[in-house]
């Protein structure tokens, strides 16, 4: 009796508790966790929008930002330069401009925008080859306006700079 009650802790002993997220780094797993779990079903995260849209630039010395509604206004995308990828002062750049608004008309022509009306704000550098991105990318442009805010003799603006 004495010998079988040895052998029974030695095999307890053999076998080893193992946690369920150790199990799956080391591929051990209990027999109560054999079984399958059932997988939640993921939504797809594409929508159908409307053939038409517009799309917002905004052009700082900074950076660029790219964003593209519905008709409505919702909003149904969006990509800076930062989001591309590009950090400091290549943020700047009009190719890291370009970069972000092809990112962006790409996500959004998957879900059927066809048309466009681009309004482009700001001093920035990478405007004109922005607009140039959504063309290349097969967003069809309808008009293009500039919605720069311009003052009447409002605050005064900052000194130019002396490079």
């Amino acid at each position: 009796m004495a010998e079988e009650n040895a052998k029974e802790s030695k095999i307890v002993k053999d076998e080893k508790e193992v946690n369920p997220k150790e199990a799956t780094k080391t591929g051990e797993v209990k027999a109560e966790e054999g079984k399958p779990k059932p997988v939640a079903k993921l939504k797809s995260k594409r929508r159908l929008v409307a053939s038409n849209g517009s799309v917002y630039i905004k052009s700082s010395f900074n950076n660029t930002i790219i964003t593209i509604t519905d008709d409505k206004g919702n909003v149904i995308g969006w990509a800076t330069s930062g989001s591309a990828g590009f950090k400091g002062t290549k943020k700047g750049t009009p190719f890291a401009a370009q970069i972000a608004s092809a990112n962006c008309a790409r996500k959004v022509v998957e879900m059927g925008l066809k048309q466009v009306a681009v309004y482009v704000s700001g001093p920035g550098s990478g405007r004109e080859t922005a607009v140039r991105a959504l063309q290349a990318s097969g967003l069809m442009v309808t008009s293009i306006k500039d919605v720069t805010p311009i003052p009447h003799n409002g605050c005064r603006p900052p000194k130019q700079r002396r490079v």
